[in-house]
């Protein structure tokens, strides 16, 4: 097992790929858990049409792009990753409620 070691500890491009694909795997664990909520929207919601929420959405968006700014990272890149994020989350969504 490679040891992870924070950014800022990295000396190689071998620590660096180590982490990166530590966090990815960390990510797709987290959408795996984020998906699972969207199966219980699907359960939750009475109507179809209560599936998608701009109102909900752009606050989500708006969220995750506040989230970047406090943490000095591109707020309009993690808004367009949210803004596809949300959109896929939505479309799941619509697949669970019609499947149930």
């Amino acid at each position: 097992m490679t040891n992870i070691l924070d950014p800022e500890a990295c000396t190689t491009m071998p620590e660096v790929r180590a982490g990166v694909d530590d966090v990815d795997r960390q990510l797709v664990a987290l959408l795996i858990r984020r998906f699972g909520y969207m199966d219980a929207a699907a359960r939750i919601k009475p109507e179809r049409g209560h599936v998608r929420d701009e109102g909900r959405k752009a606050e989500v968006i708006a969220n995750a792009m506040a989230h970047a700014r406090k943490g000095g990272i591109p707020d309009s890149v993690v808004g367009d990753i949210w803004e596809t994020l949300v959109e896929g989350s939505i479309a799941y969504e619509l697949e669970a409620f019609d499947n149930r």
